[in-house]
């Protein structure tokens, strides 16, 4: 079976598309950061390390420090799927990241987003 293109896109290439998407909606490439270094426990050196190396999303994941424990708490609908239910775990997880982005540019607060 094939792997979603998704997997081997580079993270970076995805990456300015989410702090455009939410600078739009008046936020920060700060919030942006948080939230990817929230789920996945990379620290603003590793991140940007993973970015430099121009690394793909499964190599991505597959480096990330620790997802975070309450990724459970992450529910609803992106891209037409609930992400509870997904079944391919990585797929799951770039979706997650994706329901972030979009609760960050629908103006949620970070204490939300980041289900504190």
């Amino acid at each position: 079976m094939k792997k979603p293109r998704i997997y081997t896109t580079p993270f970076a290439s995805i990456y300015p598309f989410y702090i455009e998407k939410a600078k739009k909606k008046g936020r920060t490439k700060a919030d942006v950061d948080a939230i990817i270094c929230w789920l996945t426990g990379y620290n603003q050196q590793t991140l940007q390390q993973q970015i430099d190396e121009n690394n793909d999303f499964e190599t991505f994941f597959a480096q990330a420090p620790e997802i975070n424990p309450n990724v459970s708490k992450i529910t609803g609908v992106i891209c037409g799927y609930r992400v509870e239910e997904i079944e391919d775990k990585l797929m799951q997880k770039i979706r997650y990241l994706d329901k972030l982005i979009d609760e960050l540019a629908k103006g949620k607060t970070m204490e939300k987003i980041l289900r504190q």
